[in-house]
């Protein structure tokens, strides 16, 4: 099984647990009047408890295949182009990186501005104008780069990892 497989697996478990759970609310106690309107009958109450260990067994096989998944997510590495220059990581660091660390690092460098000062004349302290020039303390053309590649960071790890989770079969015990 591959990781996406499992995920879809979790998933599709999911929407059974629900579905069981839905009956199990609304099957798991009736009055005397009721009972003979119940679909399950003298059976409902065995069809309660099939329904309980069957979204128990559903639990323990999603809580199963995350840990594969995680697992898998650990121990596999995925070496991804950025920059320019080939960088391997395992996809668990890959993942936290597209949903957090890419984008702080882009804001990092997005902090590197002009502030919106103003150059030009401005009237000094004697009343006589002063030229004001803008001081940069950062590489304009280093900013742009890394803000460029920290952008397209997230796109480049869903695209390779797109790939890595449809191809890389979990790791069990």
């Amino acid at each position: 099984m591959t990781i996406i497989e499992a995920m879809k697996k979790q998933k599709a478990n999911l929407v059974k647990l629900s579905d069981l759970q839905g009956k199990i609310a609304l099957y798991s106690a009736h009055t005397s009047l009721e009972a003979s309107s119940t679909p399950y009958g003298d059976k409902t109450y065995e069809k309660v408890d099939e329904w309980t260990k069957a979204c128990e067994s559903i639990t323990q096989e999603n809580a199963r295949l995350a840990l594969a998944v995680q697992r898998t997510n650990l121990e596999t590495l995925v070496t991804i182009t950025l920059g320019g220059r080939e960088v391997t990581k395992c996809i668990a660091e890959w993942v936290l990186r597209r949903r957090t660390y890419a984008n702080l690092d882009f804001q990092t460098w997005s902090r590197q501005t002009d502030r919106n000062l103003k150059v030009g004349q401005a009237p000094g302290s004697q009343g006589a104008p002063v030229e004001v020039k803008l001081i940069r303390n950062y590489d304009t053309e280093k900013r742009d780069k890394h803000m460029q590649m920290y952008q397209m960071e997230p796109h480049e790890i869903n695209s390779k990892l797109e790939v890595v989770n449809a191809t890389t079969e979990l790791v069990e015990d």
